[in-house]
């Protein structure tokens, strides 16, 4: 079956908005006509959603966890599938995709781990002797808004805990690529999640679809992956109903790499930081501060290390790197460049947009990068390595503070006393020492300052979809 209507209640349908198209980045062909959903298919989802949690948020923990598990189960064995559906769609590499389904899947299987622990607290009040009980309750029905650089990650990371929760949703997926999250509905069915517990609207009005799904009394929290100005669009919307908000913004991600660092680490830490998904992440390596003893050999394993690396379509099972996902993420790209270059950065590898159909950019190394260059204070969202240099420890921990992001920073240093030192004044959610990756289901992912609030993942992600309640009691 093609799964291109919105999923409401269970049922597919056709959508109230017409329908609009999703391009294969690789070939810039239509890869599928999409059902668009308007106010009425919101005010659908919102009905079923409401009929569907009465019964979810009663039964069993277990129960619950029951259902993730093998929602895990069915999709391990699918991965293949779903990678392949998100190379179409999102344009990475197959190997990327397949870490990406992998990591996916995974949330199912933590979150059924998770759903069984939600831990409350019996004791006494100090003063008056009456018993505090404290418990965990389902916080209502929650709004998802999931973006295009992670097709099946950002909705599973939602989903997964909300349902352990006992929550019901509904996704509003990225534009670009609403495929893979429509693709996962048949599974759910599989597993056990029962019909209007998790409602799908693809749409080309999403201001409007989401302004009103959040303005809804029935809906009591709204998640959020995506740049830190629509985020704070809708934390302005979430305040007139003091909606729960659960925010994973934008990010200026530094890695800083010292003199003491073990050079194969680095380079390999660093590859993974820049270029996972393309450099199409919130935790992609930004800003990378390399001490000026080691600069020029750093420089040069780097960009050895991205030029050896194969562009093309993600489908071909020997590319490295695929197209970023539209044109205007590559124009943005390349306007980095060439502004960086402008100011007085040397391109030691790529930094040409080549000829032909696709929304392809070359992995590219930029050195002598200044302060004064835009890709220095804006997310790059590309694969591009934009190299800076320093000499004194408190000098770049000041110059890896100096952003309004707060997601997650990257340290290199074989001196551990050091290196958590740094890591500890890094005003950053996360931090990676000695390696270029921090997600993990199991850890709480998420940001400061600027970069959002609360967290994914861990025991804290399924605490974003719960209410605490308190009873006084005396017996």
């Amino acid at each position: 079956m093609d799964y291109t209507d919105l999923y409401i209640n269970g049922q597919w349908h056709k959508g109230s908005a017409g329908r609009f198209d999703v391009l294969n980045p690789a070939t810039e062909e239509v890869l599928a006509s999409v059902a668009s959903a308007d106010i009425a298919d919101a005010d659908a989802a919102l009905d079923a959603s409401e009929a569907a949690m009465k019964d979810w948020a009663a039964r069993t923990p277990r129960a619950r966890s029951e259902v993730l598990r093998k929602a895990w189960e069915l999709m391990t064995a699918r991965l293949e599938d779903f990678a392949h559906l998100i190379t179409l769609e999102n344009g990475k590499a197959r190997a990327d995709a397949m870490g990406e389904a992998t990591y996916a899947a995974e949330f199912f299987r933590w979150f059924a781990e998770e759903a069984v622990r939600a831990d409350g607290l019996i004791t006494h009040a100090p003063a008056s002797g009456a018993r505090i009980m404290v418990q965990h309750k389902p916080a209502g029905l929650a709004v998802l808004v999931t973006p295009w650089n992670y097709p099946a990650a950002m909705g599973t990371r939602k989903i997964a805990p909300a349902l352990a929760a006992g929550c019901a949703v509904i996704i509003k997926p990225a534009s670009e690529t609403p495929l893979t999250m429509l693709a996962l509905m048949p599974l759910l069915e599989e597993a056990g999640v029962p019909p209007g517990l998790v409602n799908v609207l693809p749409s080309r009005k999403t201001g409007a679809l989401v302004d009103h799904l959040m303005h809804d009394p029935r809906v009591r929290v709204v998640s959020f992956t995506g740049s830190t100005g629509v985020g704070r669009k809708l934390l302005k919307g979430a305040a007139d109903q003091v909606l729960k908000p659960a925010m994973e913004l934008g990010g200026n991600a530094p890695v800083v790499v010292f003199e003491d660092a073990d050079m194969d680490t680095a380079i390999e830490g660093t590859m993974l930081a820049k270029m996972r998904n393309l450099g199409e992440a919130c935790t992609a390596a930004n800003r990378i501060y390399v001490h000026q003893s080691i600069a020029e050999e750093f420089t040069r394993r780097l960009a050895a290390a991205m030029s050896a690396l194969k562009v093309g379509d993600g489908t071909d099972p020997s590319v490295d790197v695929g197209p970023l996902v539209n044109a205007d993420t590559r124009d943005k790209v390349a306007a980095f460049v060439a502004d960086a270059v402008a100011k007085g950065a040397k391109v030691e590898c790529g930094g040409t947009v080549p000829d032909g159909k696709g929304f392809y950019y070359p992995p590219t190394v930029l050195s002598n990068v200044p302060e004064t260059a835009d890709c220095v204070h804006d997310e790059i969202f590309g694969p591009v390595a934009a190299i800076q240099t320093f000499t004194d420890q408190e000098e770049v921990i000041t110059r890896a503070n100096d952003t309004e992001y707060g997601l997650v920073a990257y340290v290199f240093s074989e001196d551990m006393k050091r290196a958590l030192q740094v890591c500890e004044r890094l005003e950053y959610g996360m931090v990676g020492l000695n390696r270029g990756l921090v997600s993990d289901p199991a850890a709480p992912f998420g940001g400061v300052k600027q970069s959002g609030l609360g967290r994914e993942g861990g025991h804290e992600g399924m605490l974003e979809f719960m209410e605490t309640q308190y009873i006084s009691a005396a017996w």
